[in-house]
């Protein structure tokens, strides 16, 4: 049974393979130790990241940084409305919280720990 190698940590392309002890890039040719690709897959786990990286929990209070526009609705979130008591879920969208203009779901990327 063959093993899978991970994604290129450069240009995130899956056309990799192992070397020894590298993995190699066809794609780019970045090469990176096979041991650290085994570590970054065991902390990646299920750790939900704001837009500066740091860790999300339920309960957190965040910012928005940039304006969002809900899909379907003439609502627009505005940049740096705070949102508080945030619950994490799985999937694309990984927030949920309330808000004034009602309940919505959206990405970690667009928000920062307050």
């Amino acid at each position: 049974m063959p093993t899978t190698s991970p994604a290129c940590p450069q240009c995130a392309q899956e056309n990799t393979y192992p070397d020894g002890d590298n993995h190699v890039c066809a794609d780019c040719g970045h090469e990176w130790p096979r041991h650290e690709a085994a570590q970054a897959e065991d902390s990646a786990g299920d750790t939900i990241r704001d837009a500066n990286g740091q860790p999300l929990a339920d309960g957190d209070a965040v910012v928005l940084i940039k304006d969002l526009k809900v899909k379907g609705s003439s609502i627009t979130l505005k940049m740096g409305t705070k949102v508080k008591s945030i619950r994490l879920s799985g999937g694309d969208h990984e927030v949920d919280c309330k808000m004034d203009g009602g309940n919505f779901m959206l990405k970690a990327c667009y928000l920062k720990k307050a």
